[in-house]
């Protein structure tokens, strides 16, 4: 499982101009699952990506997570992190789960993270979306379950 986080202030997904999934202060998670991803591996960065200490303390060090700050996570299904353009101009996707699992998978994650008290809003899988968001900091951290990175 792959993730892009960014810290915001805000942010919001649309589809087809309907707003589906808006925050204030928290988490935008672009998230992708891999062909060989588990629901162990969903949970797991569910949690990761509450517990990363990465919003400012009181001394402006970034020491806090999403759920010491009560913040909110916009979760966004983004199979393309799995995109693999090393030998081409034109991505490839074998790595990233089918669609089936993909959404079981995502499905699991966004439990997860709501398992963990935080509260989540959602894009819709597989869907054209618009995601707006105001980055703070900027802060941008990629995740992967691999530790490819």
């Amino acid at each position: 499982m792959r993730a892009v986080i960014q810290r915001v202030s805000r942010a919001r997904v649309s589809v087809h101009e309907r707003v589906t999934g808006e925050i204030g202060r928290g988490i935008v998670a672009l998230i992708a699952v891999g062909r060989n991803d588990t629901p162990e591996i969903a949970a797991s960065m569910a949690e990761k990506i509450a517990r990363l200490r990465i919003f400012d303390d009181a001394e402006g060090k970034m020491n806090l997570s999403l759920l010491d700050v009560s913040g909110s996570l916009l979760a966004v299904s983004q199979f393309t992190l799995y995109g693999d353009a090393r030998g081409q101009r034109r991505p490839s996707f074998i790595q990233a789960a089918p669609p089936e699992l993909g959404k079981e998978l995502y499905d699991r994650f966004v439990a997860a993270a709501k398992s963990l008290g935080v509260p989540v809003e959602t894009g819709v899988f597989q869907a054209h979306m618009s995601v707006e968001l105001a980055n703070d900091g900027p802060v941008t951290i990629l995740l992967d379950s691999d530790k490819l990175f």
